[in-house]
């Protein structure tokens, strides 16, 4: 093994149930702080796009932006609003406590370690929630979807990420996720090894059946260190 690439929501970071209505709104509110009712049409208007670009992820593997939610939407990109946006997923962006000296632990054994995310947010938010909790520096690459074309588990993302780390063959790294279908199956099929953390109350509608089995469950992440051990002995 010369990598560990891990998922973000879910299991670098606690997941977290959100009303995405109530988010929007707070974007929304900002484009018209004098009418709640048109900040309230807006903010189900974008919702709705964004579970259906969803949908799409699901069903075809096909990576979004916000820009192009907002666009199906009809709504502007409002650098104020979204800034707003933003601060309101901030509840469900905290990284998990063990994953510094996870991190730590792994790149101490000569490991490279690096992310891979679905995601319709811009890097650079991405990457701020990591400077944040002082882990951005802990990554040898970091792989955002909405920089793709496809998202998990189309093996493009995956291949990205492996690029990303700098290794040259998927079969000497490791994906860590919380999805069996996105993260597990996806991995397997490049020809990693895959972890399964499952304590995500994933959204039904995101929901895939899968035959494919991970190569190891782990109820926390600082349980990865004795997987890894398991399979060098």
């Amino acid at each position: 093994m010369r990598a560990v690439i891990f998922d973000w929501g879910g299991t670098l970071t606690p997941w977290v149930s959100l009303d995405h209505v109530a988010v929007w709104r707070r974007y929304a509110d900002v484009l018209h702080p004098a009418d709640p009712a048109e900040a309230q049409r807006v903010a189900v208007a974008a919702a709705e796009a964004e579970r259906a670009a969803w949908l799409r992820v699901r069903d075809h593997h096909t990576a979004f932006t916000l820009e192009q939610v907002l666009a199906d939407a009809g709504s502007p990109y409002d650098d104020a609003a979204l800034e707003a946006l933003r601060l309101g997923y901030d509840p469900a962006t905290a990284t998990d406590p063990e994953a510094a000296p996870l991190l730590r632990e792994l790149r101490g054994r000569g490991l490279r370690t690096g992310v891979l995310s679905s995601t319709a947010w811009p890097a650079a938010w991405h990457e701020a929630v990591l400077r944040r909790d002082g882990v951005l520096d802990l990554f040898d690459g970091c792989v955002w979807s909405s920089d793709l074309e496809w998202t998990k588990p189309h093996p493009s993302a995956f291949l990205a990420a492996v690029e990303a780390v700098g290794v040259d063959d998927p079969a000497d790294c490791v994906f860590v996720g919380d999805r069996p279908y996105d993260d597990i199956s996806g991995a397997k099929a490049v020809g990693m090894r895959a972890v399964l953390v499952p304590h995500s109350d994933i959204p039904e509608h995101q929901r895939v059946p899968v035959n494919v089995e991970p190569d190891a469950v782990i109820r926390s992440l600082s349980e990865l260190p004795a997987v890894l051990d398991g399979w060098a002995s």
